[in-house]
């Protein structure tokens, strides 16, 4: 746990659970039977807040307990092989892709220039165009900021590693009138409104919700406008290592939802091919 910094809240509620229910049981008696009981259990259960479990928590839990069989069988020797690798996974749902049409986009922009909070159209506008998680730019500071080279430079990621992250040049006209009116109090580029905690992250989830209900848009989450993002990538002719890339992502897997959007461009793609090709025939 002190390896996932992240993740240790999460993580400590899954692995407790895992404690109350398994530990009174010898290693012997921890069966992919009894695993798969427990799984059962748990995609069957209802949450605190009165829904049923969906397949993507139980897999987390169930990625918890098998990192820790992982850790007894190839670091402490406490195990020759781990129970958990013959234990069927739940399939998880397709993730999400709901993207905005440009006519949503541009009523949600404007519903957000007009928002209360003069924070919101700039980092509305940021996570839009560049795939940037909430997260990212909520933490954002200015000594990430690269108006010059026109880049982000992220230190702290989901994935751990640094990311770059170009920007266009509507976004850093943004940042350069914002800069200008920028607090000296606080090195964040989006601050909370002037409080004794001035380190404290913004949190713009009223107004978001009331620029959402203005531009008449349903069925959107912030987190969504990342999805935007990769949506439009990927139409826009970027391969999905490209839109990867940008976005952050380890693996092609988790973009691979934005495959059937770059059908146009690899039509184009294999036009040209066949025009060299062919040429002569």
């Amino acid at each position: 746990m002190p390896r996932k910094p992240k993740s240790q809240k999460k993580q400590t509620a899954q692995l407790l659970w895992w404690k109350e229910e398994l530990g009174a049981f010898t290693f012997a008696d921890v069966t992919p039977a009894l695993i798969a009981q427990k799984r059962d259990e748990l995609a069957n259960g209802i949450t605190c807040r009165g829904r049923q479990r969906s397949p993507s928590t139980v897999m987390r839990y169930l990625s918890a307990l098998s990192h820790l069989l992982s850790m007894a069988v190839r670091e402490w020797g406490w195990l020759d092989d781990s129970p958990m690798r013959k234990v069927t996974k739940l399939k998880e749902p397709r993730g999400r892709d709901r993207f905005l049409s440009k006519d949503e986009l541009d009523r949600l922009l404007d519903a957000c220039k007009n928002s209360s909070n003069p924070c919101l159209y700039p980092m509305v506008l940021l996570l839009v165009s560049t795939g940037m998680r909430y997260g990212e730019a909520a933490s954002l500071t200015w000594s990430s900021v690269s108006l010059q080279q026109k880049r982000i430079t992220l230190r702290e990621t989901k994935n751990g590693e640094i990311r770059v992250v170009p920007l266009g040049d509507q976004v850093v006209e943004m940042l350069v009138q914002l800069e200008k009116i920028r607090r000296l109090d606080t090195l964040l580029v989006f601050p909370p409104r002037i409080s004794a905690k001035v380190q404290k992250r913004i949190d713009i989830r009223h107004v978001w919700l009331k620029a959402l209900q203005v531009a008449g848009v349903k069925g959107f989450r912030i987190h969504d406008l990342r999805h935007t993002a990769a949506s439009y990538l990927t139409m826009s002719g970027a391969s999905l290592t490209e839109t990867a890339e940008i976005l952050g992502h380890k693996s092609l897997s988790q973009v691979q939802r934005y495959s059937h959007l770059s059908e146009t461009h690899k039509g184009h793609v294999i036009q040209k091919m066949n025009e060299v090709l062919l040429s002569s025939n």
